[in-house]
């Protein structure tokens, strides 16, 4: 019986979502998940009401952004979160705080940002995903 690479690929997100259990958890897989154009986790991890505040004020929902990272409109080369991230919660809403280093390239020119941001999270169907991203750039 021969296994193919998608439905592997598939296995390993699924067993990624069941392991993931902290607000923590789902932003370190979810920017492992920009990085790695990996749609499929992406769909899975972002809410479907999500309001995705990028630094530069643009807006996108959840199909928006999913399309942006599918086309190569904008591709996150890394995302490092800076030690001190701070998280809140309030039973299934959380709150996280903190800075990341962003490398990429967006619509084929490149950048590079260090950001604050606020990401909102729900819990359903006990996983946390993201309702709402909103970043600034730090001078």
């Amino acid at each position: 019986m021969k296994i193919t690479t998608g439905f592997l690929l598939l296995f390993f997100n699924v067993q990624l979502l069941v392991a993931q259990s902290t607000i923590s958890d789902s932003e370190d897989m979810r920017f492992n998940a920009q990085v790695e154009k990996d749609t499929v986790l992406l769909r899975r991890i972002l809410s479907d009401d999500l309001v995705y505040i990028h630094s530069n004020a643009l807006e996108e929902t959840k199909s928006d952004f999913l399309h942006s990272i599918s086309t190569g409109n904008i591709t996150y080369n890394s995302m490092q979160p800076e030690p001190g991230r701070a998280i809140r919660n309030y039973g299934k809403t959380g709150i996280s705080n903190g800075i990341v280093q962003v490398k990429g390239l967006i619509q084929g020119k490149p950048f590079e940002v260090r950001l604050r941001y606020t990401a909102v999270y729900v819990k359903q169907k006990k996983t946390w995903r993201l309702v709402s991203w909103q970043s600034t750039k730090i001078p």
